[in-house]
């Protein structure tokens, strides 16, 4: 069965266009993102080259494991890059710890998981990240998620 890419998908460019200006960002800034609520470090090895490559991403935590999605689908070079490897490393809270990736395919897997640990994937702020799980409007970022999962790979990052 083919996979279905989200419309995202076809403008995986757009990263890859921008990775020396956020790579910029996040070392001028890698204090406040090795921190920032909702949204992890993580370093793939490179499919190709076999050297550490390192993106910012929204996530949610969980006891031993961090989640992802990929907004780009799986054209993500991310997750090209842990299909390959899926031997990772994740700084949050300031922490560097090794994790073991896997995709979460099954669409019933997938919605269970953003109905349980729901992120608002937009903005590393905190004050975004409280407001989007709030009473109020949490089910309506869990209604979004569950559309949202459809055509995208989930990771489950177990730390």
């Amino acid at each position: 069965m083919a996979r279905v890419e989200p419309f995202a998908a076809k403008l995986h460019f757009i990263p890859r266009g921008i990775r020396p200006v956020q790579a910029a960002i996040v070392n001028a800034q890698r204090d406040y993102f090795s921190h920032a609520p909702g949204w992890v470090l993580l370093t793939t090895t490179g499919r190709r080259t076999g050297l550490p490559r390192e993106t910012l991403l929204p996530c949610v935590r969980s006891d031993n494991h961090i989640y992802l999605i990929s907004t780009y689908g799986w054209q993500s070079d991310w997750i090209r890059n842990l299909r390959k490897n899926p031997k990772v490393k994740v700084t949050c809270n300031g922490e560097v710890v090794p994790g073991h990736a896997k995709m979460i395919e099954k669409l019933d897997d997938k919605i269970r998981i953003v109905s349980e640990h729901p992120f608002a994937f937009f903005a590393p702020f905190e004050l975004v990240q409280a407001v989007a799980l709030t009473a109020a409007m949490r089910p309506l970022l869990v209604a979004f998620l569950r559309g949202w999962v459809a055509s995208r790979p989930v990771v489950a990052i177990r730390i």
